[in-house]
């Protein structure tokens, strides 16, 4: 045994994983930095993006420059979508804020390049910066109309009327000039986001659905909350500082295929993580299935499940590469069982495990003896009420906890109540009571680790609505937490991968009708496509630096 231990111990060292005492956390080796040279693209409040523009005034980037800048990158992404359209004339909204600026430069700009464009007005108060960009756009010969007039026919609407602060439902005016914009039944581009949904919490106050919005550095929450009225998102660069350290990251693919570590031709199967996964009790042998292939299909080289009888007699069966072991899922844990825990790189231990008296205390058991673990499904709702022994354990291990909306309720009741406008910090005060890195799965899914900017991930479609897509996860995740990957990146770098091979999957058939199996059957073909982005990066278009497409409903 000894002689197994050591080198067991030689082996780790050799290819760069930890070794691991009982009592210290530990360290992992694949670390993921993104290079100064990728775009980090932040999440925005209204205050976070105020304070942005703030900052570029105080770097000598005066708010008219940003506005100048902004108009200017509406019309270049504009040209590229919709040239067509663009000869037929474009009417844009404007309100009285800066955002009604930003839309009068966009008219004036079009108006030089030989366009026919109006701007649609509304009485009110006007902001200096708006007058001063609408006195311009006039004195040059850009046409106005009233928003209850005449209008010409046209071939593209540019929504500038409120900005990204704007709360609430607006005025009857606004929403009068709404409704007929809606009514023509043409494109509609918004500037920042369509009027009427709050970019805070993604409430939508009137029926308009954008075809596009374009939005200046980074992404505002509301758009990620209410993806289907924000339309395809296209977030182009005005000049702005670096974003904040603490401010929540989108991931991209791009920083996902950076996260995961290489193959190396030396590699042998323990080199590649062994994963065990812990679950499927009678009639819930699919869930433990799921999670097990979905860890073989992204990288890991051994994958144990630890199952009653009767699941392990159907695994042998449907599953022939899958190593079994069979155990109760309950106390006590076998001297062998306790082995192969401590022989694992990652566990994952929740899927079909069931809510039987005594669960909860079987995970914690578990849990003691793993290094690193992904905490899914039944365990983490048998875990209720006991956060405190969850915390204390994560001071000395490294957890990712994977909730949905239902489960995080149960296990953070305190941290619920805006759960549904705010999951960023829901999220990052759990992983706080936790002391662990938390998934939140959801439209966004929110990954948040305590003193670390959160990781948000829009990639995926209601193809991922079915049973089997949490398992899925698990098992993505837990093979890279086994090949040594920090647990928030493992976390939104294995979100962001089922995401973006259920949205393969989903075109090869339907979103409606998308099963886990599919999207594993993806995955091949999406480790290909991230091995090219990471051998050649994609070349960013100015002043583009991130364009999101709406995911496939259909």
């Amino acid at each position: 045994g000894r002689l197994n231990a050591r080198r067991e111990r030689d082996a780790r060292m050799r290819i760069g994983l930890p070794s691991f005492r009982p009592g210290t956390i530990p360290s992992p080796t694949h670390l993921y930095r993104p290079p100064d040279s990728m775009p980090l693209i932040p999440v925005l409040s209204p205050a976070q993006s105020k304070a942005w523009d703030d900052a570029a005034g105080r770097a000598g980037i005066s708010l008219a420059t940003l506005m100048e800048t902004a108009g200017r990158s509406v019309v270049a992404v504009m040209a590229r979508r919709y040239p067509e359209r663009l000869r037929d004339g474009v009417v844009v909204a404007a309100g009285g804020g800066n955002n009604g600026g930003d839309g009068w430069v966009v008219a004036r700009v079009l108006h030089q390049a030989g366009i026919p464009v109006w701007v649609a007005t509304l009485n009110g108060e006007q902001s200096p910066l708006q007058r001063e960009m609408a006195g311009l756009a006039t004195s040059l010969g850009v046409r106005t109309l009233t928003a209850d007039g005449p209008w010409p026919n046209i071939g593209l609407i540019v929504d500038a009327l409120l900005g990204t602060g704007a709360r609430g439902a607006p005025r009857p005016p606004v929403a009068a000039l709404v409704e007929r914009m809606v009514d023509l039944r043409v494109p509609i581009v918004a500037v920042d986001g369509p009027t009427g949904l709050d970019l805070e919490a993604g409430l939508a106050y009137l029926p308009i659905r954008c075809d596009l919005s374009i939005t200046f550095g980074g992404v505002r929450r509301g758009h990620l909350l209410a993806r289907e009225e924000a339309g395809n998102i296209v977030v182009v660069d005005i000049g702005h500082p670096r974003p904040d350290a603490i401010w929540p990251i989108l991931m991209t693919d791009r920083m996902a295929a950076d996260a995961h570590p290489p193959l190396h031709a030396r590699d042998h199967k323990g080199d590649r993580g062994r994963v065990v996964v812990l679950g499927g009790n009678t009639g819930m042998t699919g869930a433990v299935r799921i999670a097990a292939r979905s860890a073989f299909a992204s990288g890991a080289g051994l994958v144990h499940v630890v199952a009653p009888l009767e699941t392990v007699d159907a695994l042998v069966t449907a599953e022939p590469d899958i190593q079994t072991f069979t155990h109760a899922l309950a106390l006590p844990i076998s001297d062998a069982l306790s082995g192969l825990i401590a022989r694992s790189d990652a566990v994952v231990i929740g899927p079909g495990l069931g809510r039987q008296a005594g669960a909860g205390d079987f995970v914690l058991a578990v849990l003691e003896q793993s290094r690193h673990a992904v905490i899914d499904a039944d365990a983490l709702t048998v875990l209720q009420g006991r956060t405190a022994d969850l915390e204390k354990l994560a001071r000395t291990r490294s957890f990712v906890l994977t909730p949905h909306p239902g489960e995080f309720r149960t296990l953070f009741p305190e941290q619920a109540p805006h759960l549904e406008s705010d999951p960023w910090s829901a999220a990052e005060a759990a992983s706080l009571e936790a002391q662990s890195t938390v998934l939140l799965k959801g439209v966004p899914t929110v990954v948040a680790r305590a003193g670390h900017a959160s990781l948000t991930i829009s990639a995926g479609n209601p193809g991922l609505a079915t049973g089997g897509s949490g398992d899925l996860l698990s098992g993505i995740v837990a093979a890279m937490l086994a090949r040594g990957v920090e647990p928030e990146v493992a976390a939104g770098a294995g979100a962001q991968a089922l995401g973006r091979a259920a949205d393969l999957a989903a075109r090869r058939s339907s979103a409606r009708s998308l099963r886990p199996m599919d999207v594993i059957t993806a995955l091949p073909d999406l480790w290909r496509t991230w091995e090219i982005i990471g051998t050649v990066p994609p070349i960013v278009v100015p002043p583009i630096l991130y364009e999101l497409e709406l995911p496939q409903l259909y």
